[in-house]
């Protein structure tokens, strides 16, 4: 059950926030026990159906992890204490899901909790790379850089797959908005033009029957249609959650022509850039790269980082365990194994990771610069197709042909 409550510190700061009890009075043992004196306490509302629905759709995005690593970097830098960053930043939050999230952070290293440990407790916000990398700035007292480092990689991290999702947003919505023009034409107008020629008597061309038959069976058999694609869609889906299925889903992306470049690119940069920050925030190497295995969300490149893991610890190096797999292209083996001979992996890894996201900016540009004219041309085939279809019988009759 939760509690709300207002505490006064021995130094007389009032303080907001929620704390998870069995009741009222273990709550308040808990309080009492952190050195603070209780002005109030009452148990939180669970709040109304429509309250539930708002903080649903709030939901904490990567945009607002990396405004709020900047924040705290800023903020340890400035030599301010742990608990107070978190009690700055709850109170400045405008996200209602990130604000509760903040506070029980704050509860917890009232607790007596380190940092990593109470932002582990909200893994759908901070990811187990995020809260490694805490762990490793608390060990190392440079919270600060760490911070920033977090920062600037989900700064790129986002950047970059916003740009691959906004690139292919506009093809889907452009072909769903002329699937769903034709299925009207279909269904609303060519029924009718149909009749007509119908009634003409006359004969009409092959392509002309093509639509007419494909109109007649949208009408009648429309609905089942829908049903059949609705019941599939689900089935897919269920199918993709699947282990099997995402590895197939990942395995089409960096496989399937004109979009394989953009992912494949996309995924090496995540893989440089995360091993990079890591080794910067001196986490060993196995552990960097069993991390990255976590975040780089795709099923091929997390088997293929995981072998990777149980060749190094047999004791291969990086390289050699990445030359096994023809998804890592050699120029990236190349670079790592002179990386590891000269002992500069770090800044060959930061290289690479340049180098990958200047790559999938320049392929989403090529592949955006091709899609709009193709996409224009085959609308257009299409429309032609519907239009000389309905167009010529109706002209043939009208003179008399």
């Amino acid at each position: 059950m939760t509690f709300k409550y207002k505490t006064i510190d021995a130094s007389g700061n009032a303080t907001l926030g929620a704390i998870e009890a069995i009741n009222m009075e273990v709550a308040i043992n808990a309080l009492q026990k952190r050195g603070l004196t209780i002005v109030s306490i009452v148990p939180q509302d669970e709040g109304s159906f429509f309250e539930k629905n708002i903080s649903f759709f709030d939901k904490v995005s990567n945009k607002d992890v990396v405004i709020l690593s900047r924040q705290m970097a800023t903020l340890f830098e400035a030599q301010v204490s742990a608990l107070r960053v978190f009690q700055l930043l709850a109170m400045q939050s405008e996200r209602q899901s990130l604000r509760k999230k903040l506070k029980e952070v704050v509860d917890d290293l009232q607790a007596g909790s380190s940092i990593s440990g109470a932002l582990s407790k909200h893994p759908k916000v901070f990811s187990p790379f995020y809260i490694n990398m805490v762990k490793s700035g608390e060990e190392s007292g440079k919270l600060d850089q760490t911070f920033m480092y977090l920062a600037d990689y989900l700064d790129r991290t986002y950047e970059v797959s916003s740009k691959v999702k906004t690139a292919l947003i506009y093809p889907a919505f452009v072909i769903f908005t002329f699937v769903a023009v034709m299925a009207l034409m279909l269904t609303v107008v060519i029924p009718k033009i149909a009749g007509i020629l119908k009634d003409s008597g006359q004969a009409v061309p092959i392509y002309t029957k093509v639509v007419i038959g494909l109109s007649d069976f949208l009408v009648h058999y429309g609905v089942f249609f829908l049903v059949a694609l609705i019941i599939g869609g689900f089935f897919l889906w269920r199918y993709l959650l699947t282990e099997n299925g995402r590895y197939t889903l990942d395995n089409a992306k960096i496989n399937t022509p004109f979009i394989k470049n953009i992912y494949g690119k996309l995924y090496l940069s995540r893989i440089a850039d995360n091993m990079n920050t890591m080794l910067l925030s001196g986490i060993p190497m196995v552990k960097g790269l069993d991390l990255t295995s976590n975040v780089v969300e795709n099923a091929v490149y997390k088997k293929i980082l995981d072998n990777t893991v149980e060749d190094v610890k047999a004791g291969s190096s990086v390289s050699d365990a990445f030359s096994k797999h023809p998804e890592m292209p050699g120029i990236f083996v190349q670079m790592v194994k002179i990386g590891e001979e000269t002992g500069q992996l770090g800044n060959i890894l930061k290289t690479l990771a340049a180098f990958y996201r200047r790559e999938v900016t320049n392929s989403i540009d090529s592949v955006v610069s091709l899609i709009e004219p193709a996409m224009i041309v085959l609308l257009g085939l299409g429309v032609a197709f519907l239009l000389a279809a309905v167009l010529i019988p109706i002209y043939n009759i009208s003179s008399g042909v």
